[in-house]
């Protein structure tokens, strides 16, 4: 079976989440807490030497970092992933796009604002550039919006996976996202997928 090494209240962690409960796969859950140390002990970097989270453990002993690598690997041969090269290079186009563009600003933003460890790095001049280049992420993400139903086209991909779980609890960082319409109704449509599962959903353990 999977293990996957995850935050709860992560979205980089959500994301491998989501994917597996939507594609019905099970996995062991072990919950770990990079404020805690937990990724930070010998164990855990013997498994991920960048000591971060999340994790994924394959069924072969086989360790595999970075949430979007995971949604690549996890969504490989599935309907979350085209199978025409132009189309699965608009789903990277996107996954980089959320890793250097978007996560940086609208998630650092939410952590300045929720974690008492980040708080005294929440400057007014970083609370304002975090604020200004998560507003343009999320403009870019608008425009795109307009044009398809999806990121990365008419259909539902890792790419909208990837971008839902930061941008979902946009708000958390002081987002407004009522000014971003098409937004508003992509998070609609994607949260309405089948086996769709909010950030807070962990799988039962036997």
């Amino acid at each position: 079976m999977l293990t996957l090494y995850s935050m709860p209240d992560s979205g980089n962690s959500y994301k491998p989440r989501l994917l597996l409960a939507q594609l019905g796969r099970p996995f062991r859950h072990i919950s770990v807490d990079t404020r805690d140390g937990d990724t930070h002990t010998d164990e855990f970097l013997t498994k991920n030497p960048n000591g971060k989270a999340p994790l994924l453990e394959l069924e072969d002993g086989r360790f595999l970092a970075e949430s979007n690598a995971m949604l690549l690997h996890l969504a490989e041969g599935t309907g979350f992933l085209p199978g025409d090269a132009y189309e699965r290079a608009l789903v990277y186009q996107w996954l980089f796009f959320e890793q250097y563009s978007h996560e940086p600003c609208v998630a650092v933003r939410r952590s300045l604002l929720r974690y008492d460890h980040m708080k005294p790095y929440a400057t007014p001049e970083r609370l304002d550039e975090t604020l200004a280049a998560g507003n343009k992420a999320l403009s870019v993400m608008e425009k795109q919006l307009a044009r398809t139903e999806f990121l990365a086209g008419g259909s539902y991909s890792v790419a909208d996976i990837s971008l839902y779980a930061y941008t979902h609890s946009a708000e958390e960082g002081g987002f407004e996202l009522d000014a971003f319409p098409n937004v508003s109704q992509w998070l609609h449509r994607v949260a309405n997928q089948p086996e769709h599962v909010p950030m807070e959903w962990l799988p039962e353990q036997t």
